[in-house]
């Protein structure tokens, strides 16, 4: 590749942005890649002409560690990341992440430098040995235990959140000991670098520019109750101003050590033989344009405190609404008669509706299809051992357990039963769904479809 001055670079740049030439003209007369171009037009766009008038840069290892944190927790490539920090090349960014992948913060570190320092800290630091079995060397090796008790209490208390022990946790644990004990010796205990100390150190005395953002994930997390992952949580946070890319919001709930806990047993309503009902009319077709179009419903089983209570919700397709539901101690027919008597009320006279269900004997009951045919509903039934038929009701008892059941404890079946009833009035009213452009299903209802 040619070497292209100062002024040809902007000259170059100045072509694609004002004259609107192609990068591929423009790298052919410059005799470099297209790819160059591109480096050079991100440059210019982030910093101007000052970009390519800057003369050599030292950089510390300090700076470099910036660089690729704000890379990983961004996403950012090492393009991208050479235009906003100003620097010349993004192989030189690809060069310092090899290196901290293989020797970490340690390989970022001038070696002229880094040679000098640990002489200087080796002939500061040097004492005396006590002889073996004086009261000296007792009291040392008493001391010496004193402090790695005190370093893994501490790195167990830091540690108890985010599950594991980082190089961030170490130094937060030395600086705290260090007013007791030398660095130097719990260095060793949490065998890591000095150079990773100090670097952590600094960072650790800076303000948190992200302080205000985890307050907020820290309650949107707590009012979900940890059923939402970060995705959702960066949706959220856009409410209250934080405009943030999804991965530094996981990033930022890996430091809290906050993740979303959230899957499922099923009650098997068969019983003799697979009955032949009704035909398979829905055939997995679960989109509706309408409310009132298609309804799917099934029965799920909580088992508790020695005792048992079945679900059997009602589920609207158009926007996957919880229309009604019924809750007993047994699964008799009056389970599934009561919530159909419920989400009758919803049906206008003009409505057809096809309700879908498994081959459960609840559905194969004379009383079941007379009042569908009553009220003009189509019956739809799976096949027998297909769940794929019914999947969208299925996926809610899987969130509905996930999200409830598997999360919270209840200090009785009545508990249980008032957590149930408060968990599916937040599924239609909080709970955003992202192919319902981020609203819950009665938002969508009430915002889109009352619009329409």
């Amino acid at each position: 590749m040619a070497k292209v001055s100062v002024e040809q670079r902007i000259q170059a740049v100045q072509r694609y942005i004002f004259g609107h030439e192609s990068m591929n003209e423009i790298a052919k007369d410059n005799g470099v890649t297209k790819r160059v171009i591109g480096d050079w037009v991100r440059l210019y766009e982030e910093n101007g002409v000052e970009a390519f008038l800057k003369s050599y840069t030292k950089y510390s290892a300090e700076y470099k560690m910036d660089v690729l944190n704000y890379m990983n927790e961004t996403g950012t490539s090492s393009i991208d990341a050479a235009a906003r920090f100003n620097i010349s090349s993004p192989g030189m960014i690809r060069n310092w992440r090899k290196k901290f992948e293989i020797g970490g913060y340690d390989a970022l570190v001038s070696k002229k430098k880094e040679h000098l320092s640990v002489k200087k800290e080796t002939k500061r630091l040097a004492k005396p040995t006590p002889a073996e079995g004086s009261v000296e060397a007792l009291e040392a090796r008493i001391k010496q235990l004193e402090m790695e008790n005190a370093y893994f209490k501490k790195v167990e208390c830091f540690s108890s959140n985010t599950r594991k022990i980082t190089n961030q946790i170490k130094a937060q644990v030395i600086y705290e000991l260090k007013e007791i004990y030398e660095v130097v010796e719990l260095i060793k205990v949490a065998d890591i670098s000095r150079s990773t100390y100090y670097y952590w150190e600094k960072r650790l005395n800076r303000v948190d520019k992200y302080a205000d953002v985890k307050v907020a994930i820290q309650s949107i997390y707590h009012e979900h109750k940890g059923r939402y992952g970060y995705r959702r949580i960066a949706k959220e946070l856009k409410k209250y101003g934080f405009h943030h890319d999804p991965k530094t919001i996981n990033c930022l709930m890996n430091t809290l050590g906050i993740k979303c806990e959230v899957r499922m047993k099923k009650y098997r309503s068969y019983k003799g033989n697979v009955g032949k009902i009704a035909p398979n009319v829905l055939q997995r077709d679960f989109k509706a344009e309408k409310m009132n179009k298609k309804w799917v419903t099934d029965v799920t089983e909580f088992h508790l405190f020695g005792e048992k209570r079945y679900l059997s919700p009602v589920l609207d397709l158009c926007n996957g609404e919880i229309i009604a539901y019924t809750v007993m101690k047994r699964p008799v027919y009056k389970l599934v008669h009561d919530m159909l008597e419920q989400a009758l009320v919803r049906l206008q006279p003009s409505d057809q509706v096809i309700l879908h269900s498994d081959q459960g004997w609840h559905y194969q009951m004379k009383k079941y299809q007379r009042t569908l045919k009553q009220h003009g509903i189509t019956q739809s039934m799976s096949r027998k051992g297909n769940c794929l038929d019914n999947a969208v009701i299925e996926n809610f008892f899987g969130l509905l357990k996930s999200e409830l059941l598997y999360l919270q404890k209840f200090e009785s079946m009545a508990h249980f039963e008032q957590e149930l009833q408060d968990y599916i009035y937040y599924y239609n009213n909080k709970r955003m769904k992202e192919k319902l452009k981020d609203l819950s299903p009665v938002e969508y209802r009430t915002q889109v479809l009352e619009a329409a």
